[in-house]
């Protein structure tokens, strides 16, 4: 889904409280929407906006709901692209 290692989605893991998977007997983590969603900011501030980990959190802290619904806000725009970049191709 972002084309990244899964160390690094371990390691975001572990650095951002907002993160919190279920982990079942085996060990396997099983992320909510909502986990998949808080990945999407983290993954546009440090990858897309080029945020330092340190960057990430500090925003995070500040304006948690504000950077959330930023994020949600991104996310709902790339599908909006993807769908309307479908739609320009089929003519």
């Amino acid at each position: 889904m972002f084309d990244v290692n899964t160390s690094l989605i371990r390691f975001w893991e572990k650095e951002f409280d907002i993160i919190k998977p279920k982990k079942n007997k085996k060990g396997n983590r099983l992320f909510t929407q909502e986990d998949v969603d808080n990945f999407h900011v983290i993954y546009h501030l440090a990858k897309e906006r080029g945020y330092t980990l340190d960057g990430i959190k500090k925003k995070l802290k500040t304006n948690r709901e504000e950077t959330l619904e930023n994020g949600e806000v991104i996310l709902s725009l790339k599908n909006l692209r993807k769908f309307l970049l479908g739609i320009r191709e089929q003519f």
